[in-house]
């Protein structure tokens, strides 16, 4: 997995380094496939309501994270960093990037919560809600992003217990958000007891309950707990130009990819929105089924970022390379099981959401198409986490640009409306944009420049 000439060193032995990166990977990977599959039950829920409750719930999802891209952009670069910090032993320069980080992190959630909540309305008109669901879509909205200021913070907890290699404190604060929300989902959406029946506006309420518990729980676990991360220490919370330079080294680059992200993923959502509330409740519901794949390519990435980033730290550069072979190894084998599931369980996963005949037959054929993109998603996952947990953010940025925002919406809008595609058109091009950033950033990787970059 690493050429001679590269063995700068003695390497783990490869039963001791699948263990290495599967204690880091799988509770990442279990974490993002419940959360998914929470996120699916939720979804199943607010079905209950109908197509057009679902419509309402999912035309929200590129306004929020659009707003997250600048919380999401820095948790990129404190994960680099503190993995960095780690690789090299380094308390001190590890707890003063999270004391930082968090303060920009609280400051940042809070404004964009203000201004997604002030410009609603206008947001997802723009993103294409129609006059049937934008008052429902609005409410729901509205509250979410009050919720997203406890999300932000624990989100920066979490990049950081990440970037040490900690990765089972991000499961169970996941874990125990989407339980609590399911459980308020059931209370408040149906309205059972003495709760009052809220619909759509229960769902919002019990996300943001859900983020209220998971910040909690990711404070405790760095408070007084005598491990690497701990906010308690007497290191100072002011800034210093050299952790912020480092932060925003590969945090500005990884904003650029944000940006580029969720414009593409911003237009892609708007085309298929177009089709009419059936086509995008549809793809809704694939696209929750589609997120169990990316739960396997988060998990494996997050470990090669890790161990990518401590590697660096390390000085051992022949590391970071068999660390990032052996995680692509093992996700080839999780996506190979997804890839059956997917093709001999599609009438059965699609008509979990939906009894209405019409979406079951749709959705069934394009999760044949998901099928045959698991194994090419994975991979790409994979390849940019190692990129990023390098802190080589601006290749994966230029990567978006070219795939993301240029290419799919581009295909999309062709295969959807000139070629009359619809739907299977809009995730023909998912296919496609998904081929084209593997291809990218396997070449970058193979240069092994990444390796040589400081931070």
């Amino acid at each position: 997995m690493v050429k001679p000439e590269h063995i700068l060193g003695s390497l783990p032995l490869t039963r001791d380094g699948y263990t290495a990166t599967l204690k880091i990977a799988w509770p990442s990977i279990v974490e993002a496939i419940l959360v998914s599959l929470v996120a699916a039950v939720d979804t199943m829920m607010v079905g209950n309501l109908g197509p057009d409750a679902i419509a309402a719930v999912g035309i929200t999802n590129q306004p929020r994270f659009i707003l997250l891209a600048v919380i999401l952009s820095l948790n990129v670069g404190v994960t680099a960093v503190v993995a960095r910090r780690k690789g090299a032993d380094d308390i001190k320069g590890a707890n003063s990037c999270l004391k930082q980080c968090l303060i920009l992190s609280l400051i940042s959630g809070t404004l964009l919560a203000l201004v997604g909540i002030l410009f609603a309305r206008p947001l997802l008109a723009f993103a294409g809600a129609n006059v049937d669901i934008i008052d429902t879509s609005v409410t729901y909205f509205r509250i979410i992003l009050l919720g997203m200021i406890f999300n932000s913070v624990c989100l920066t907890i979490n990049a950081a217990q990440r970037g040490i290699g900690n990765t089972k404190i991000s499961m169970y604060t996941n874990i125990t958000a989407n339980i609590v929300n399911v459980i308020f989902n059931a209370l408040l959406i149906n309205g059972l007891f003495f709760f009052p029946k809220l619909g759509v506006t229960g769902a919002a309420i019990a996300t943001s309950l859900g983020n209220i518990i998971a910040l909690i729980m990711a404070i405790r676990s760095v408070v007084k707990n005598r491990g690497f991360l701990d906010i308690t220490t007497k290191i100072p919370w002011s800034f210093d130009k050299q952790t912020i330079s480092s932060v925003f080294n590969v945090s500005s680059s990884a904003m650029v990819e944000q940006v580029f992200l969720r414009i593409g993923f911003f237009l892609y959502a708007k085309m298929v929105a177009a089709l009419g509330t059936t086509s995008f409740a549809t793809h809704q519901i694939c696209m929750n089924i589609l997120n169990l794949s990316f739960a396997v390519g988060d998990g494996f990435s997050i470990a090669a970022s890790s161990l990518v980033g401590q590697s660096l730290g390390a000085k051992r550069p022949d590391k970071a390379m068999l660390y990032a072979s052996i995680t692509q190894r093992l996700a080839i084998i999780a996506s190979t099981i997804l890839f059956f599931f997917f093709i001999f369980g599609r009438n059965f996963l699609v008509g979990l959401f939906t009894k209405e005949a019409e979406i079951i037959q749709l959705g069934s054929i394009i999760l044949i198409i998901i099928a045959f993109t698991t194994h090419i998603q994975t991979s790409q996952v994979i390849i940019s986490g190692a990129l990023r947990g390098a802190g080589d953010t601006k290749y994966v940025a230029r990567t978006s640009f070219i795939s993301i925002a240029i290419v799919r919406p581009l295909l999309t809008w062709l295969l959807c409306f000139p070629a009359g595609l619809g739907l299977i058109g809009a995730w023909i091009a998912v296919f496609i944009d998904q081929n084209i950033r593997l291809i990218i950033n396997m070449l970058r990787f193979r240069t092994g420049k990444w390796t040589r970059i400081e931070l």
